[in-house]
């Protein structure tokens, strides 16, 4: 009898998988479609069957059976953001294993372009939405919770199918400051990032708790504003020197403008860390590659992604999901020195 394969001419059925393992179409199709309570043999033999054949699940009929797509929707702020990239792997990696595509839409920290995001990926018939930051004010979100999943990054919002995973930016941004006063500074400049955005706020206040806890008054002259772009941490840099306000310390709300100020220092002759200690946040793979490597705080955005996905499925499934963001992490490396 001739077997089956990927390169017959007849495609494998499910009724062929069911035949070749031993088993039930229904219990194929639970298989297939990675449902629980099913004996390990059984799962084996049909995951054999399926290599064996080279079968390929018809997700158009599978949505139409049970009345999913089997797609998640997610809005991103910039497709270019390397911190977004990482998190976008991990939403991917997640979703990929667990039999679900993801849609993406890019809300450029718009409101509207963001509500425009959301009513494209509803009509795509996605079951679920998730939201990475952005400016989507809360009533929006609880209010789209009550037509399908909603799970949000940098919030803390509770409503029912709604799960919300907030970063401690503030406590980042408090151990980043820490960090160079435990080495001695006083004088620390801080490039914060847009103030519109929940996440540069909350690592400002950081920055700011942790010079009151050492008793360092606030000098509003260190205090300049970025956009969490290179050039305008390089931007600020020169501001700085350009006024010729003296610091020993600077600390970038993010990676990517202390990469920039790490420019316009070595423009001005001045070493890192020999005359100024710099400090990022995100730990982009740049951060460990710089020179020197620079010291920088981890909020693991790939395991935040894998979390937000986590329990996107733990809403469809229609579970209480558990998880919660990853806790800053302090990543000390040659950029910061004792004074």
């Amino acid at each position: 009898m001739k077997s089956h394969s990927s390169s017959s001419s007849q495609a494998a059925t499910l009724r062929m998988v069911a035949d070749a393992s031993g088993v039930s179409t229904t219990t194929a199709s639970r298989v297939i479609n990675n449902a629980p309570h099913v004996r390990p043999e059984k799962r084996e033999a049909v995951l054999a069957a399926i290599a064996r054949l080279g079968f390929v699940p018809n997700t158009i009929a599978r949505a139409l059976a049970d009345g999913r797509s089997r797609t998640v929707g997610i809005v991103v702020q910039h497709f270019e953001s390397p911190c977004y990239a990482w998190t976008l792997r991990g939403v991917e990696e997640a979703l990929s294993k667990a039999g679900y595509g993801l849609v993406v839409a890019s809300g450029h920290w718009d409101r509207r372009e963001e509500e425009r995001c959301v009513q494209s990926l509803k009509a795509r018939r996605v079951d679920g939405i998730i939201v990475l930051t952005g400016m989507l004010e809360d009533r929006f979100l609880t209010e789209l919770a009550e037509e399908l999943p909603v799970v949000a990054t940098g919030r803390q919002l509770r409503a029912p199918g709604l799960h919300c995973l907030h970063s401690n930016d503030f406590e980042g941004g408090r151990a980043a400051t820490r960090h160079l006063i435990q080495r001695g500074h006083r004088r620390i400049a801080h490039i914060t990032g847009d103030p519109s955005h929940p996440d540069a706020v909350e690592r400002e206040q950081g920055y700011r708790a942790a010079l009151e806890e050492a008793g360092i008054p606030l000098d509003r002259a260190l205090v300049v504003r970025g956009n969490y772009q290179e050039f305008s941490g390089e931007r600020a840099a020169e501001d700085l020197l350009r006024r010729g306000i003296e610091f020993s310390a600077l600390f970038a709300a993010n990676d990517q403008m202390a990469a920039g100020a790490a420019q316009a220092l070595c423009r001005h002759g001045l070493r890192i860390p020999q005359d100024v200690s710099v400090v990022g946040f995100d730990d982009l793979l740049a951060s460990e590659h710089a020179c020197p490597p620079r010291t920088t705080v981890n909020l693991s955005p790939a395991e935040l992604g894998r979390r937000a996905a986590a329990a996107m499925l733990d809403l469809i499934a229609h579970r209480r999901p558990r998880a919660v963001a990853p806790e800053p992490e302090l990543v000390v490396r040659l950029s910061t020195r004792f004074v």
